[in-house]
């Protein structure tokens, strides 16, 4: 996701070798330039990026330690504008009322339920409306997402006027007493005065908190286009950027809050409902730097972990007890984090390991399928003691759960040995895995990261 952009940067930062040579600053800002060209960022922004680089590392002292502050600070500040960030609840009254809009085919109504998902993760009651009447299938989509989410949604399949619906919708969650109301509303191929005039007439009715614009990632500067005149036309508080995995440049993410004079709050970074993350500018680019982002990915386990299970499997495993059952339950809790390209981007050091693991599904993988079959033919005694698992027993799972024995030791060794590790990572009040953390990179807080020099 953001592998391009960071290998960029580590090319780039090569380039200045010796202190105070300024040739060499001026190969790197001129490679930097075209790097950020060839990603997308834009023109406006790339200029402005690369002169404040150039100009704070000459104010510091020629250096690659310089250049990467420098390179750093600029990228944050570019990131920076004025507004919320994440998602902010409404101090006016209990119920945050959010108008999701954006042009048919951006993926509006998949990121009103992933910002649904995500809003629910963190406890709070969500409706979501089915103001779309536009797009044939959008109702019946955001139905269906509703339903795998398990969030409330209100729909009128006999309302032809969205007014009527975005209305009807604010009373059922003020009296339902939801803490959050998603108004999911039409979009277009292309922006024209009857869009601009029905979203006009929705907000005046609903009087939004906030109204977010969806725009698609992989439609490159035309996102930054049309987020600016949805801007100038409606008013936008924040832009979220859909489809962001697929984009192999990455750029527009740099530029679009320069460019529209509005936050970029969320993007989507997968298929499914957890690939939503908020997007905090000295988070991001600490990724760029290839630095990870410790805080955000603690956050996102804080929000799907139980921490009393948590603290109940922790013990587990330091007494050796980890089973089967304790096994499925923790990748359920996995699957609840999203992809896991994004979360190892999150871990310091690993982002360059996100890209081989592009294709991993924790859900549908070869791999978990089998293990999933190997224990659901287990006995519940098996589930809970491994150890019992004998030769004979070994045989008959391997016929039950339509595995060869080769398969059928290869996963219990494989359990076993993961079993092992994560005893002795637990071990030592968490030292050991203090020191792994540090060895992939983690270094000191405020440290320079790893692969980006020193």
């Amino acid at each position: 996701m953001f592998d391009t952009l960071t290998n960029s940067f580590k090319a780039v930062v090569g380039k200045i070798r010796y202190k105070d040579d300024a040739n060499a600053l001026k190969k790197a800002t001129t490679q930097l330039k075209k790097e950020l060209l060839k990603s997308d960022v834009h023109h406006k922004t790339t200029k402005e990026l690369v002169m404040s680089v150039e100009l704070k590392t000459k104010q510091t002292g020629i250096g690659q330690e310089s250049f990467l502050i420098a390179l750093r600070d600029t990228l944050t500040n570019i990131l920076t504008t004025t507004g919320n960030q994440g998602f902010v609840y409404s101090n006016k009254s209990p119920l945050t009322t959010i108008l999701m809009t954006g042009l048919q085919g951006s993926g509006k109504t998949t990121t009103t339920g992933k910002l649904a998902n995500y809003l629910k993760q963190r406890n709070k009651k969500v409706l979501v409306a089915a103001a779309d009447l536009q797009r044939l299938a959008a109702v019946e989509q955001l139905k269906q997402i509703a339903q795998q989410i398990e969030v409330d949604i209100f729909f009128d399949e006999s309302e032809t006027n969205p007014v009527n619906i975005a209305k009807k919708a604010q009373e059922r969650a003020i009296d339902g007493q939801y803490d959050v109301l998603l108004i999911d509303t039409a979009g277009r191929l292309a922006i024209d005065d009857e869009l601009m005039g029905q979203l006009e007439d929705v907000k005046n009715i609903v009087n939004p908190d906030e109204i977010f614009y969806v725009a698609d990632a992989l439609t490159g500067h035309d996102a930054t286009k049309t987020a600016t005149t949805f801007k100038d036309k409606i008013g936008i508080d924040g832009v979220i950027l859909s489809k962001y995995d697929g984009d192999t440049k990455g750029g527009v993410a740099i530029s679009i809050a320069h460019q529209v004079g509005v936050p970029l709050r969320f993007i989507g970074v997968g298929e499914k409902m957890p690939d939503l993350e908020v997007f905090i500018p000295d988070r991001i680019v600490s990724r760029l730097m290839g630095a990870g982002d410790v805080e955000g990915l603690a956050e996102k386990a804080a929000a799907v972990i139980d921490e009393k299970k948590a603290k109940e499997v922790t013990k587990k495993i330091k007494k050796g007890e980890f089973n089967f059952n304790d096994f499925l339950e923790q990748l359920e809790m996995m699957k609840k984090l999203g992809s896991m390209k994004s979360l190892i981007s999150m871990i310091p050091g690993m982002g360059q390991m996100a890209g081989q693991l592009k294709d991993m599904d924790l859900e549908n993988s070869g791999e978990i399928k089998r293990i999933k079959a190997l224990i659901s033919s287990m006995t519940p005694k098996e589930k809970e003691t491994p150890t019992l698992i004998n030769l004979s027993r070994k045989k008959r799972l391997s016929k039950g759960a339509g595995l060869s024995e080769v398969q059928v030791n290869k996963i219990l060794k494989q359990f076993k040995n993961a079993s092992k590790m994560a005893k002795k990572l637990s071990g030592k009040g968490g030292k050991d895995m203090q020191k792994m953390m540090a060895q992939m990179g983690g270094g000191q807080p405020g440290g320079m990261p790893q692969g980006i020099g020193r």
